[in-house]
């Protein structure tokens, strides 16, 4: 599994003018995950040269399931639409587990579960660029989306995740990363 390396002194700050509003502070890395920087969320997505990391968590049942969130309406981008059942940022002095784990408990109240890592890859959008941490876990337990976080949340059949593939349902992210890690997902069964 891949980890952040983080300078001993706080690393630089890259491509802001003030933190002054902007308290959620990222790291800036190299592929490798060497942090050589840190910014603001803001201007890491109006920035797309700052690769920064991110991570997201699959989640399946043993009955050939796989858990998603509906995109809340007031999400800038792809709002109403499905994906991955977490995914978020890594705050400055975090690492990916820590960023997991603070992610699906705040999004879904899920908590104690064992992630295993898929793979990572860079993602990029005419905003930003980022280096995508893909986990997934078995599990049997009801899921429980925060609303303030999540408009919803349901478990989908892989039929169902199929048939909806290029409807603009889902996420452009979420369909290629499903299809790219769809036959390593399911074989934690």
């Amino acid at each position: 599994m891949p980890v952040l390396l983080y300078p001993s002194d706080p690393a630089p700050l890259m491509a802001v003018k003030s933190v002054r509003g902007n308290t959620e502070i990222l790291p800036i890395i190299e592929p490798s995950g060497v942090v050589i920087g840190r910014s603001t969320r803001k201007a890491c997505h109006n920035h797309p040269e700052l690769l920064h990391p991110v991570v997201h968590l699959h989640i399946i049942d043993p009955f050939d399931h796989i858990f998603l969130q509906k995109r809340s309406a007031t999400k800038d981008l792809y709002p109403g639409r499905w994906d991955t059942a977490v995914g978020g940022h890594v705050t400055y002095g975090e690492s990916l587990i820590e960023s997991l784990m603070r992610e699906a408990g705040e999004e879904l109240a899920f908590v104690d579960f064992n992630p295993t890592f898929l793979e990572n890859y860079i993602w990029r959008s005419p905003n930003e660029t980022e280096q995508v941490n893909i986990f997934a876990t078995v599990t049997d337990r009801a899921i429980d989306p925060d609303n303030d976080e999540v408009d919803e949340g349901r478990w989908w059949t892989r039929k169902e995740v199929e048939d909806a593939i290029g409807k603009s349902i889902l996420t452009p992210q979420f369909e290629q990363e499903y299809i790219r890690i769809q036959d390593r997902l399911f074989a934690l069964l």
